[in-house]
């Protein structure tokens, strides 16, 4: 797939740009059937009995809620098998992924980041779990000159909790940050990290919530702001996403494109010198 100029340009000036109908509905399709199965999968493991009516990817996620009502922690099993669906995983190595990169990064060598992909779920009132305001450089590492590929695998509207973008950001450069204050306990990796001087950070900018729907692709940049919205639904916020990041850049480069957390290297240790004790930001 080919960008038009239109999007190329909303793209370098907000950070992030919204594509519709990027992925072909058959392939969407099979990573949804992918997990009304792992769902019934689990389900068996549990010995609950299996009264869903047949797939529809409108209806792949039936009997989840019921599930983790149940027991919270069989939807962590849910979470970690949902990675291992082959239909997600074909999408993760996209051919479109590397031809937009390419567009919106001229002169790029694309790569992939190893455990930079995944299926989020998002579920309602759950809030220790939403992702806080902060830049993806610092939960990825690897280069600050990266895109995430991120896409719906169920409509948002308003009360799910679309991602907050806060457009034009990305011209911040990489940003400060420090340890989570205490109302966010129990956090661990890059969700133990919050903006340094957050409140007066986001004041510079107004935030933009795009509606999506399945098949939908939003690609933002490594360095825009970004958070969860909070679901307020019924229902779990379900999306992928997909990490790239151009290996030609100078600072990923430097420190020998080293992965985050996922990878087991802090990024305080990688840039101690953006890292700062909360309140002196």
């Amino acid at each position: 797939m080919q960008l038009d100029q239109a999007h190329i340009d909303e793209f370098q000036s907000n950070g992030f740009v919204a594509i519709p109908g990027f992925y072909n509905p058959d392939d969407v399709s099979a990573v949804q059937s992918g997990i009304y199965a792992i769902i019934g999968a689990v389900m068996a493991r549990h010995g609950i009995a299996d009264t869903r009516p047949d797939f529809a990817p409108g209806n792949f996620d039936v009997g989840y809620m019921d599930m983790i009502r149940s027991n919270r922690q069989w939807g962590g099993e849910v979470y970690d098998l949902v990675k291992e669906i082959p239909a997600f995983n074909r999408l993760i190595a996209h051919l479109d992924h590397e031809k937009v990169m390419r567009q919106l990064r001229p002169g790029a060598v694309p790569g992939l980041t190893a455990g930079g992909s995944g299926i989020r779920i998002d579920n309602p009132n759950e809030d220790r779990f939403r992702a806080m305001w902060h830049q993806e450089y610092p939960a990825q590492l690897k280069s600050p000159d990266g895109l995430v590929f991120w896409s719906p695998l169920v409509e948002i509207t308003a009360d799910l909790g679309p991602v907050m973008f806060c457009p034009g950001s990305q011209r911040e450069g990489q940003l400060a940050v420090c340890h989570a204050d205490l109302e966010n306990s129990g956090r661990t990796g890059a969700y133990a990290l919050k903006l340094a001087a957050e409140e007066e950070l986001l004041a510079r900018y107004d935030k933009a919530a795009p509606l999506s729907r399945p098949g939908d692709l939003v690609v933002l940049d490594f360095l825009v702001l970004h958070a969860s919205g909070y679901n307020r639904s019924d229902r779990p916020r379900w999306s992928m996403q997909f990490r790239y990041y151009n290996l030609a850049n100078a600072i990923g480069q430097s420190h020998g494109w080293k992965g985050s957390f996922a990878s087991g290297v802090d990024f305080r240790t990688v840039h101690p010198e953006l890292f700062v004790e909360a309140g002196h930001g």
